[in-house]
């Protein structure tokens, strides 16, 4: 089998694995693990899909993908005419990926300038950790991500929390500004939201949730989370800034999280161990076979 079929065989095998993978419910046992394996799971569907496109198109050299694009690089005039079409679809395949990226990156960055802007003028600081806090009625809690992070609540959620959700609430803000989970889903959301890749964004900002409800249940009970996270559910909330990442996603599913959170389920070890295997096996598989000859 040259490369490139087997770069094809494996792009088309992403497919159904991130249908079943966004059906899963054992990545809520292990979130960071199943985020992983998302990410594997994306980059072995771009390096197989553009693996293959360039694999056939360069295959006139016989020397696999990467060879193959040195070999192009001295002579190009061995492709006919199929095989350059091949070569500017994955060409453009690979810009495109980049451009969203990069796209959608700048807009983010500028929405969150944006918005820090906004803060200055109408929030006002408050003694938790530097915590802004807007005058709105409804409840909202969120984290604008980035170098100058920010952990915003509005005076609906003081009045709707106690102190100790309200802290559950902030060390989950807290975890997503650490961990910086907004570069986790940009590559997801750079990506047009429809049918599977929709599904898939869902997935993965479910991970992400629950993986800040785990940081934020570090030195503190499960209980008050799960608390909180019923209230802002039963509660008039405010929209989130698109820019932000909320303790609690519009629509998001709480009562998985808060059924986590209460009755949290063992974590077999063979079970993360499988996972990390079929990461690595999704990420260094593309990337070989980009190396061999054809």
């Amino acid at each position: 089998m040259t490369s490139w079929v087997a770069l094809a065989a494996l792009s088309l095998a992403t497919l159904p694995g991130a249908e079943l993978l966004s059906r899963a419910r054992w990545t809520w046992r292990t979130p960071r693990i199943g985020i992983l394996l998302w990410q594997a799971l994306g980059l072995a569907w771009g390096l197989a899909t553009i693996g293959a496109l360039l694999g056939f198109a360069l295959s006139p050299y016989g020397a696999g993908v990467l060879h193959g694009l040195f070999a192009l690089s001295e002579d190009g005039s061995g492709l006919g005419l199929h095989h350059k079409a091949a070569l500017l679809a994955g060409m453009a395949l690979a810009g495109s990926l980049i451009g969203m990226l990069l796209l959608s990156g700048f807009r983010v960055v500028r929405a969150r300038a944006r918005h820090r802007a906004l803060l200055s003028l109408i929030a006002r600081r408050t003694g938790r950790g530097g915590t802004l806090v807007v005058d709105h009625p409804e409840a909202a809690a969120y984290c604008v991500p980035g170098m100058r992070s920010k952990i915003v609540i509005s005076a609906g959620t003081l009045e709707l929390l106690d102190s100790r959700e309200l802290d559950a609430v902030l060390a989950h803000e807290h975890a997503h500004a650490r961990e910086r989970h907004d570069l986790v889903l940009l590559p997801f959301t750079s990506l047009p939201r429809i049918g599977l890749v929709a599904r898939s964004l869902d997935a993965v900002a479910l991970l992400i949730e629950m993986t800040a409800d785990d940081r934020a249940l570090q030195d503190r009970p499960p209980r008050e989370l799960a608390k909180a996270l019923l209230r802002f559910a039963t509660a008039p909330s405010a929209a989130t800034p698109s820019c932000a990442l909320s303790a609690l996603p519009e629509g998001g599913p709480v009562m998985a999280r808060v059924q986590r959170l209460l009755n949290p389920a063992p974590r077999p070890a063979w079970v993360q161990s499988a996972a990390l295997v079929s990461a690595v096996l999704l990420t260094s598989g593309p990337l070989l076979l980009w190396v061999l000859p054809h």
